[in-house]
This record gives structure tokens, C-alpha cells and sequence, in this order.
């Protein structure tokens, strides 16, 4: 894979091995594949805590104690190893609070195995929306730290990040919860591994419907916003307990953000919240809900981005409501029409407008200072 080796097969088995040794060593610890092996019981089904679009995870134990997030890679990488190990050293150097820590990896004959830190309370999707007896109790504080982690991990990716990631699976299983509740983000920096034609894109589409936004879907363009909008989803998951791929709303069979935006039409937002919720401050509830109402609005240059989005979730600030739209939905194999508004005229050559703060909220207190929205790259 990627080396033109002469001589001996065993000779270019060992210059391949000391190239990849050299590339990994600088930043990430190299596995065995038989290490990989061993500390998860031989891949033993019992042992598997997650799966998706990019492969399987186990549970490990390294001979140090340590428990690891083992994830097999499902598909062959479309780069030669010393690509891989350059993509793989970049997601182990981009590191947050809020970010999943990539510790190691294998790349061992034909395996691709990434080794992550093991978070104890394993995805939102099983903590928040899982079955009852995996559901971990969530009040508003919680709640809405988790939020505000999220969007912290997510604006490190977008704008402090080097090279500046997009994500593009934004969504409750990609979202990890440790042992204190802290939320850390996963399979960031994944989908440059892989072939085009099997990424999570077409997974996705077939699975998690519910987090695409329109116009990533439907036109394949993809920026920050892509993202913003997924978050926004994931905030009214958060909210209401409910998930936005799995679950229908009212008689019409309304998928997740158009219950929201019927809610607000009828002045009945608060009926999203969910009923384990029993006691929540209306205020700031109301204000989680419109800031994700503003991330999933159709026309993608309307949304804020995450540094915007941070604000006006940990501020008391007074929302500018006349600047919110209809939100997009994407309808694959569906007799109901996609919704995406005007998404597909507002946007200018393609390219995000400059937008400040306070376009969307304002303050007595405080006075926002402009803020540029760059270019996703």
C-alpha cells in the first residue's frame, strides 16, 4: 500500500513496518493487531459497545489497565498508509475538552483500527434516547451543559482547529457523555479516510435522516453550516427527549423540527420539553429551543455559526425572532415533499455572507462586537 519495494518480501515487509513506525510514533502510540486482539477478547460480540457508517467500536483493556474504545475501520482507505498515518496523527493532535481523545492505532496488513479513550457512559443517543434501562437521569443543568459542551467542541473543530474541520455527522451517537456528564464529540476528521462512495453520506441517508441539512443532502454542499444545522437538531433532541430520526409528531407524522416550528406558529413551544423533565427554567428552555430553531432554518447563510451559537446559549440575551425562518427537512423515499424553503436562492455565489452577533440577539448588558464568518474550507 502506497510503497514500491524491491528484493526480498520479507525486506519490504520491514522497511514498510520501520516507515510506519516513524509516522506513528511522533504523536499516536502504534497497536499490535494482536494487542487490538487480546484486549477485547478476540473482538467477543459481548465486548461491542457501538457500530455506524464507519465501522465497529469494542470495549478494550490494554495490559496497563487502561479500558479503550477499540474501532475497527469497515472499509479499505483510500489512502496509502503514510497518507492514513498523516490524517490520523492531525486527529490526534486536535484535541478540546470536548473533543474524544484518539490515543493509537493499527495498520496491520490489511487492518485500519483506531484506538480512542473509553468514555463510561458511552453515546448521548443511549444515555438521552436509548432504551430505559440504559437511559441515564438528565435535568435541565445537565442538559443543558451538555449543550453548551457540544457547541464548544464543535466551534474548537470549526474555527481553532488546524486545519479547520467540518464534521458532517453531527448527531446523539457521535456525542459521548464520560462519567461526569461531560460531552465529548467522536469521529471527527473520519470521513478523509474513506472512498466517497462509502462514507457515512450514503449511510447516513439510509440511517440518520433526521440530522442532514437540506442543502448538504440534496446538492451536496457542504460548509459549517452543514453542521450548525445538525447541532440544531441535536438540541431539540436533547430538549425533548425525542429522536429526530425515529420518532413522529402529531397526526401529519411531522419529524422533529417541523413539530418545533408548528409549535412555535401555535405559541406552544414548551410542549416540546420533555415530561421527565419536571422542573426547568421557561426562560432559558425557550431561549435553547429558538437558538436551535436558528440553526436549522432552510437557507443555510441564515444560520449563525458555533461561536454565535455559544453566545446565545450562555447568555441572557433577547433573541431577534423576525430574523427566524422555516426550517429545511430533508425527505428521502418519502411521499411528502422535502421542505427547504428558499435555500437554493439565498445563498450568494455559493459562499456564506458576513454576519454579526447581534443580527440575532441582543443584550442590556452587553454590546457584541462584529464577527466575520469565515469561508468553510
Amino acid at each position: 500500500m502506497g510503497f514500491s519495494c524491491f528484493g526480498s518480501f520479507l525486506q519490504c515487509k520491514d522497511n514498510r513496518e520501520t516507515q510506519v513506525q516513524e509516522l506513528a510514533t511522533n504523536n499516536v502510540t502504534l497497536f499490535s493487531y494482536n494487542s487490538l486482539r487480546s484486549a477485547t477478547g478476540h473482538f467477543h460480540p459481548s465486548n461491542k459497545i457501538g457500530g455506524g457508517g464507519f465501522g465497529v467500536v469494542y470495549k478494550g483493556v490494554l495490559r496497563d489497565g487502561r479500558s479503550v474504545a477499540v474501532k475497527c475501520l469497515s472499509a479499505e482507505s483510500k489512502q496509502g498508509t503514510r497518507e492514513l498515518l498523516t490524517e490520523i496523527n492531525m486527529i490526534s493532535n486536535t484535541r478540546h475538552p470536548n473533543l474524544v481523545q484518539l490515543i493509537g492505532c493499527c495498520v496491520e496488513g490489511g487492518n485500519r483500527i483506531l484506538v480512542y479513550e473509553y468514555l463510561e457512559n458511552n453515546s448521548l443517543a443511549s444515555a438521552l434516547l436509548g432504551s430505559k434501562g440504559k437511559c441515564v437521569p438528565l435535568d435541565w443543568p445537565k442538559r443543558a451543559a451538555i449543550c453548551l459542551g457540544t457547541a464548544s467542541g464543535l466551534a474548537f473543530l470549526h474555527e481553532d482547529a488546524e486545519p479547520p474541520i467540518v464534521h458532517r455527522d453531527i448527531k446523539a451517537s457521535n456525542v459521548l457523555i464520560d462519567e461526569n456528564l461531560h460531552p465529548k464529540i467522536g469521529d471527527f476528521g473520519l470521513a478523509k479516510l474513506f472512498p466517497d462512495n462509502i462514507t457515512h453520506v450514503s449511510t447516513r441517508v439510509a440511517g440518520t435522516i433526521g440530522y442532514l441539512a437540506p442543502e448538504y443532502a440534496l446538492l451536496g454542499q457542504l460548509t459549517k453550516k452543514a453542521d450548525v444545522y445538525s447541532f440544531g437538531v441535536l438540541v431539540l433532541e436533547i430538549i425533548s427527549g425525542r429522536s429526530s430520526s425515529n420518532a413522529a409528531f402529531g397526526e401529519d407524522l411531522l419529524v422533529l423540527v417541523e413539530w418545533a416550528w408548528k409549535l412555535r406558529e401555535e405559541g406552544r413551544l414548551l410542549d416540546l420539553v420533555d415530561p421527565e423533565l419536571t422542573e426547568y427554567p421557561e426562560a432559558e428552555v425557550l431561549r435553547f429551543i429558538k437558538v436551535a430553531l436558528f440553526c436549522i432554518q432552510a437557507a443555510y447563510n441564515h444560520r449563525p455559526n458555533m461561536k454565535q451559537v455559544i453566545e446565545m446559549l450562555s447568555k441572557d440575551v433577547k433573541l431577534n425572532e423576525k430574523l427566524l425562518t422555516e426550517p429545511g427537512v430533508y425527505r428521502p423515499h418519502s411521499s411528502k415533499q422535502s421542505s427547504y424553503g428558499s435555500f437554493l436562492t439565498s445563498s450568494s455565489n455559493g459562499k456564506e455572507g458576513v454576519k454579526s452577533v447581534n443580527q440575532f440577539a441582543t443584550t442590556e448588558f452587553h454590546s457584541y462586537q462584529s464577527v466575520t464568518e469565515m469561508i468553510p474550507r
